[in-house]
């Protein structure tokens, strides 16, 4: 049955005590809404607190049909409208996404996610804290943030600060799409299997006998690898380029372009023109978000994340409206007018100051009044 909250949320549960939910809005690759953030909480919690539901299993509907597409992340019309309004739901959205992503990381049982094709942003928040993140031959994976001017939330401070190397500072800043080998060697997903077997394993799902989510898991790890699908644990990692790898361990963002500079490699060549794409005051805020991650817990991570894009969509420290935020100038040239040609403020990386920069990292709020004060 559909969720109450959202017509887009296909809730099920098997015979056997695994709940399965479908994320059903193909035509915008499964973006979600605040209606669909809340389907997903309000299953998540009923079936956390069922001692009869041993594990959760997540998938996306693609337009030829189930799989095919993850999760392109969150309704990013929705966020500019709502900038433009004064709409208070832009605050619920990212209070309660943030939320629903806390909640996957700390699932008690086994929750299962199938990133089969476009698997970017909020995509990556419903499924990097999974026990099982499944990636295919068709996953395109991304944390493309900088490039409509916002930084990789639902926890990518958290997820890219634990990638190998400075994997997650080149992932942040770049938003490069990888595919399953990628994901695999850095430690944003768990099992890679053909596109062909996705139908076969979700049936699977309500015949495997367990009893406990301690007993599901290692039959499901038995009938993956039984279907001949390939772990992780059983790849060496492939590491980022050498000359990236250096380039991204820069303490700045103008040292890092100073650095690909320098080295010349096509593919240093082909980052350096991303980056000169993305929002410069955006790449040095999540330099910053990245390298502040790597210390903290995934709650203060997220609280982080909460005052962040607070501030990107109420820029006042910069002297700017909603309208005038980086942000809403990022949508509006990707999703609302389409030209691709944003007006950066400050257009150039060398332009950005600390001032700028370090406001983003104030709470709005006190610590007692914070949105997501509850996360522990």
């Amino acid at each position: 049955m559909t969720s109450p909250w959202s017509d887009f949320v296909r809730i099920e549960r098997t015979p056997n005590g695994v709940g399965r939910i479908t994320l059903e809005r193909p035509k915008a690759l499964n973006a979600l809404d605040l209606g669909m953030v809340r389907a997903l909480t309000e299953a998540l919690r009923a079936w956390r607190d069922d001692p009869t539901v041993v594990a959760v299993a997540v998938r996306g509907m693609g337009k030829d049909g189930p799989f095919g597409a993850f999760c392109a992340g969150g309704d990013i019309r929705f966020f500019h409208q709502a900038a433009l309004a004064g709409d208070a739901r832009l605050e619920d959205f990212f209070t309660e996404e943030y939320a629903l992503n806390h909640l996957i990381y700390t699932y008690p049982k086994p929750y299962l996610a199938f990133m089969d094709g476009v698997v970017m942003g909020g995509g990556m928040g419903i499924s990097q804290g999974g026990r099982c993140r499944i990636v295919t031959e068709r996953t395109k994976m991304a944390m493309p943030e900088t490039n409509i001017g916002l930084f990789p939330d639902v926890g990518g401070g958290h997820f890219l600060a634990r990638c190998p190397g400075h994997v997650g500072e080149y992932l942040g800043l770049t938003g490069t799409v990888i595919g399953a080998h990628a994901a695999l060697s850095w430690g944003l997903a768990d099992v890679a299997a053909p596109s062909a077997d996705l139908p076969r394993a979700w049936e699977a799902l309500g015949t495997l006998s367990a009893n406990s989510p301690a007993a599901f898991e290692a039959a499901w790890a038995e009938w993956t690898r039984r279907a001949g699908w390939q772990h992780a644990q059983a790849r060496t990692v492939a590491p980022l380029a050498p000359e990236l790898d250096a380039a991204f361990a820069a303490d700045t963002v103008p040292a890092i372009v100073a650095a690909l500079d320098r080295a010349g490699t096509e593919a240093a060549t082909q980052t350096l023109a991303l980056l000169h794409q993305r929002s410069p005051l955006m790449l040095h805020v999540v330099l910053a978000q990245i390298r502040r991650a790597r210390g903290m817990a995934l709650a203060d991570v997220l609280r982080m994340e909460r005052d962040l894009v607070r501030h990107c969509f109420h820029p006042h420290h910069l002297g700017r409206t909603p309208a005038q935020s980086e942000t809403v100038e990022g949508i509006r040239a990707l999703a609302v007018d389409k030209d691709h040609a944003p007006r950066w403020n400050p257009a150039r990386i060398d332009d950005v100051t600390t001032a700028m920069v370090e406001p983003f990292f104030a709470s709005p709020w006190p610590a007692h009044a914070h949105p997501l004060r509850d996360l522990r």
